[in-house]
């Protein structure tokens, strides 16, 4: 079963993709998308088996790389990890998969489409089944190249080459921080299967290796180069960039990413190598540190943003950071929490934004919309649901799962937890400030659409409506269903020994005891923010310009994503450019081509035209240099030989 649920998806990618001309538009999209809802009907029952019934086992395939030392299997692991992944991402995949349906009918190229959808998710269900760090590169790297396919799926859009390039290269950094990682982990313990090296964690505390010239704490450094890793597929700060520019894809592709797939893989990768980050305080406050300041940059960017998918993408940012710092503070079941409720409502928002962008004939600048709520009622309603969970308002998801991760931070009681806490606190008001701005702008007030442009609004298809609905029912009902198992009383025997907290790690299990004003800050700020958005958005509409003007320089720098772009294209991209220009051209073209081959053929051909000169045709001139030939030759028998 767990094997037909991983391969399924990439059987219809490979049919699809070689035979979908053949098949037709609608054969290849009933292919793929019958394909990844059997997978996800598959998972729900794995999850039954493995989570709830606790019977976990791995699978062994076949025996991938055995070379001397190094030993790889290709296994798929089930653990109560895994089955939540499995859940998530076939659940939300499948859902994209039948909305692309409706989304991409008038696209001329639905079965490649479809294709690059089946095989992005087969290689994220690569990643979460793996045993091994092998195996789950090889996941890795797969999602990041189904990304660049899906990113860039509009290749004759210079916008979305680009943005595909811009993603595909980002990721290369922090994959170049797991790829050490990974290396560091083999030197540490001889193997890359999770079990062997989790056993042998305990044993490598204090000890040290050199890197990069210093004698560094091993497990820290290997740790910390393992969430470099996560920090470019998870979009935490520094390593963000590409995230936003991926709005460039297609809406379904947007869902797909933000929602349940890539940027969630960091995430998971964390929680897997638990039992190896437990041992390692200073990479836990690091990866504290880098998600509180990511939640809070994140939502800060978000408030300004006028591209509704955009505010839906920094949005997404902000809230990974919740689920890095929650991982920080050794509360990883809350950090899987909110993943799970998160790849709903954002799912839900993501694809509920499509169909606003759909219903406008393609615009996705709110500042060009308003109004709409009496013209698509059922998306309305549905974005509300989204909102809602968003904004942590109960009974939502988001309530749940994000207030856990807040008041665990707290309850951890050092000062990155607090750090932690307090950036979140501020997040949550700008989540729902910028959340329901969003909902304001787009569906209340006066409409600033253009006459011809409302006059084509229309309710999307039911093909896009029920999968917004089903995802509607997740963010209403996964939270206060699933609390008692991922954060709740049956935590421990739950999650079993796919997760590790140690005894002094404990602050999620003691969240009830913090102060009652510090457990509802987050319920309290994110009302108060949908209060606000409503006064700037509904009551006073000038407020909003009034806001910007008077604060004009943290207004730019909102809008202008805190500069990030613009400090890495003077610091990095234009230097770049111009030392591959002086090496292309001053290296390459005058020093090795000019006296290398160039130079060779250049010497060769000035001989050659020379010689050529003396073959004039004229045999007075021949027969003159057979007979200066004649004398040179009886001229040195004449001095030498006699």
């Amino acid at each position: 079963m767990a094997t037909a649920i991983v391969f399924l998806p990439l059987l219809a990618a490979l049919i699809v993709g070689l035979l979908g001309r053949t098949l037709g538009d609608r054969a290849s999209q009933l292919i793929t998308t019958g394909a990844v809802l059997v997978s996800a009907i598959l998972s729900v029952l794995v999850f039954k088996d493995v989570a709830l019934d606790h019977h976990t086992s791995t699978i062994t395939l076949f025996k991938w790389i055995d070379t001397g030392p190094l030993s790889v299997d290709w296994a798929i692991r089930l653990d109560t990890l895994t089955a939540v992944m499995l859940l998530v991402v076939n659940g939300v995949s499948s859902m994209v998969h039948v909305y692309s349906i409706g989304y991409m009918s008038h696209d001329h190229s639905k079965p490649r489409f479809m294709a690059y959808l089946s095989l992005f998710t087969f290689a994220m269900l690569m990643l979460v089944t793996a045993d091994n760090l092998v195996q789950m590169f090889f996941g890795w790297e797969g999602v990041g190249v189904a990304s660049y396919l899906l990113i860039g799926f509009w290749y004759d859009r210079p916008s979305a080459n680009a943005a595909a390039i811009k993603a595909f290269v980002v990721n290369r950094v922090g994959d170049f921080g797991f790829s050490l990682g990974i290396f560091a982990t083999f030197f540490m313990f001889g193997t890359l299967q999770f079990d062997q090296v989790f056993a042998a964690v305990p044993g490598a505390v204090d000890k040290t290796f050199e890197f990069l010239g210093y004698q560094v704490d091993a497990l820290t450094c290997t740790s910390i180069l393992l969430f470099v890793g996560a920090m470019g597929k998870s979009a935490q700060l520094g390593l963000h960039t590409w995230l936003p520019d991926a709005m460039e894809g297609p809406t379904p592709v947007s869902a797909l990413i933000h929602a349940a797939t890539m940027v969630t893989a960091g995430v998971f990768m964390l929680c897997r190598l638990s039992p190896m980050l437990e041992y390692s305080q200073t990479a836990l406050n690091v990866v504290v540190v880098v998600g509180g300041t990511t939640a809070i940059f994140a939502a800060s960017v978000g408030m300004a943003q006028n591209d509704i998918k955009r505010v839906i993408a920094y949005s997404t940012c902000s809230q990974l950071g919740y689920m890095f710092f929650a991982a920080g503070v050794s509360a990883y079941p809350a950090a899987m929490f909110h993943l799970a409720t998160h790849a709903s409502f954002k799912a839900l928002l993501f694809l509920g934004a499509g169909s606003v962008i759909h219903a406008m004939s393609g615009e996705q600048d709110m500042r060009k919309m308003g109004g709409l709520w009496k013209l698509i009622p059922v998306t309305y309603v549905l974005m509300w649901i989204g909102n809602l969970a968003l904004a942590g308002i109960p009974p939502f998801a988001g309530y749940f799962s994000k207030d856990a991760i807040i008041e665990a931070a707290y309850a951890a009681g050092t000062p990155v937890g607090y750090y932690a806490y307090w950036l979140g606190i501020a997040a949550a008001f700008l989540t729902s400030f910028y959340s329901w701005r969003l909902l304001f702008m787009t569906f209340h007030g006066k409409s600033r659409a253009d006459h011809h442009t409302l006059e084509h609004v229309h309710e999307s298809p039911a093909v896009m409506v029920v999968p917004l609905v089903v995802l509607a029912i997740g963010a209403v009902f996964a939270g206060w269903i699933g609390v008692d198992h991922f954060i709740g009383e049956d935590m421990g025997a739950f999650w079993g020994k796919s997760i590790l907290m140690l005894d002094n790690h404990q602050g999620l299990a003691h969240r009830e005891e913090i102060p009652a004003l510090m457990s509802y800050m987050a319920l309290i700020v994110g009302v108060a923010g949908i209060v606000l958005a409503w006064i700037f958005y509904v009551v006073a509409p000038g407020l909003p310009a009034a806001f910007a003007n008077a604060f004009r320089t943290l207004y730019e720098a909102c809008l202008n994503k805190w500069y990030f772009d613009e400090i890495y294209d003077a610091l990095i991209v234009k230097p770049s450019m111009w030392l591959g220009w002086g090496l292309w051209k001053g290296g390459d073209g005058v020093i090795i081509d000019g006296l290398g081959p160039n130079g060779v053929a250049a010497v060769t051909r000035g001989l050659s035209r020379r010689a050529s000169r003396l073959q004039t045709g004229y045999v007075y001139h021949y027969a003159f240099a057979m007979l200066i030939g004649v004398l040179c030759l009886v001229s040195w028998y004449i001095v030498y030989q006699r």
